[in-house]
């Protein structure tokens, strides 16, 4: 795996979508979201998903996830006080396609006109 400055890029053109750009965790808990139905609180996120991680650190990777702009929150308050239901911020497509476009920005900022003129060269249609 290479990194570079908080991107993780898997070598071998590994087919799972959000795991080769975020952690493996956020991953899976976009994976639980978008299959969802309808929206989550933490706990019920907790409940689908493989691993097995503590509800506490579910909660820290759904609150990212939001700052990051890949899901929506909407507090509630109910018997215990306040808790936020989860839901995907777009449709699986749709987050894929941020989570690219924010590699692709962080490529450009770092390698700036290399990367455009790679990205020009490698998806020209003249090929």
């Amino acid at each position: 795996m290479v990194r570079l400055n908080n991107i993780r890029l898997a070598r071998g053109g590994s087919k799972q979508s959000f795991d080769s750009f975020l952690g493996p965790l956020e991953g899976e808990i976009l994976d639980v979201l978008c299959t969802s139905q309808s929206p989550m609180r933490v706990r019920e996120v907790h409940l689908k998903l493989r691993s097995k991680a503590a509800v506490t650190s579910v909660a820290v990777l759904l609150d990212r996830l939001f700052d990051k702009g890949l899901v929506t929150r909407r507090a509630l308050t109910g018997r215990g006080g306040t808790y936020y239901l989860y839901s995907p911020a777009g449709s699986k497509n749709e987050l894929e396609k941020k989570v690219l476009a924010t590699v692709a920005d962080r490529l450009v900022a770092m390698f700036g006109a290399t990367a455009v003129s790679y990205f020009n060269e490698r998806f020209s249609n003249n090929k």
